[in-house]
This record gives structure tokens, sequence and C-alpha cells, in this order.
């Protein structure tokens, strides 16, 4: 119920053949001359020009996982199976309830919690990963901007 949804999406099969179909037919047409069969020209010569789209979907992908508290507040019983998003969201809901029942009781005026201190806690916690993950596939990004281009 996690993993399915996201492995069969219609958004990345529309980029996927959107960037497939943009790749000149002389190559395959060049490859099939030479020999090649339909599985050799896709693994030798499509997947390797696919490298900046399969990069994209793949940090898409993950993206999207990253940033899935949702489906697990559905799906997901045990305790040992809950991603960190789904943990922050549920500390953040309790320090809002902390904020209202504070405010409710008088005499504990003077208790502030560390609501705006966690958001921007959790802010870096959740931002962190993509952030270290994403140099790794920019190199890709720019390849993909540069298959487009023809030196005249």
């Amino acid at each position: 119920a996690i993993w399915l949804p996201g492995i069969f999406s219609p958004f990345a099969v529309y980029l996927l053949t959107k960037f497939i179909r943009r790749i000149p037919v002389s190559v395959m047409e060049a490859a099939e001359i030479d020999g090649a069969g339909e599985f050799h020209i896709f693994v030798k010569m499509i997947l390797p020009l696919s490298k900046p789209i399969l990069a994209t979907m793949g940090l898409f992908t993950a993206l999207n996982y990253w940033n899935d508290w949702f489906n697990a507040m559905l799906f997901v019983d045990e305790q040992k199976l809950i991603p960190l998003q789904y943990y922050l969201y549920r500390m953040l809901s309790q320090i809002s309830m902390l904020r209202n029942l504070i405010a409710k009781v008088p005499q504990l005026a003077a208790v502030t919690p560390p609501e705006e201190s966690f958001k921007m806690a959790m802010t870096l916690v959740t931002i962190g990963p993509i952030l270290l993950l994403y140099p790794f596939v920019q190199r890709f990004f720019v390849s993909g901007i540069m298959i487009g281009a023809v030196k005249g």
C-alpha cells in the first residue's frame, strides 16, 4: 500500500515516453544496421541516453516517498514501521495540542511550548537528506540539457 502506487505513476510513464521519443531514430537504425537486436539497442543505446530522465524520476520518487506521511497514517499499524515524516507530524500535532491546553489553563500561562523552534528543527531534518542527494543527481540534469544541443 505504501510502495506500489508510486512505482506505477502515470506521470512517470508520461515523462519517460516523451523523453525516449525525443531520442533520434537514426541512432536506433544505426545500431540495427550494425546487427543489434531490440534488447541490445534498448540496453546499450536507449538506457545510457535516458540517464537524465531516469535520474529525474528517481529524484521525484525519492522526494515523494520522503515527504509522504499521509499513507503511513492510513496504512501502517506497527510503531517500528512508521516513517520519520509521520513521526514528526505526530510530534507537531502534540505540541499544538499542548499549546491549546496551556491557553485554556490559567496556571500554565508562563509555560511556552517550543512550537516554532520545533518547526525550524523539523524543517532542517526533512530537508537535510534531500540536500545531500541532489548534488549526486545534478550531473545527470546537466548532461540531459546537453543531449539536445547540436553542434553546428
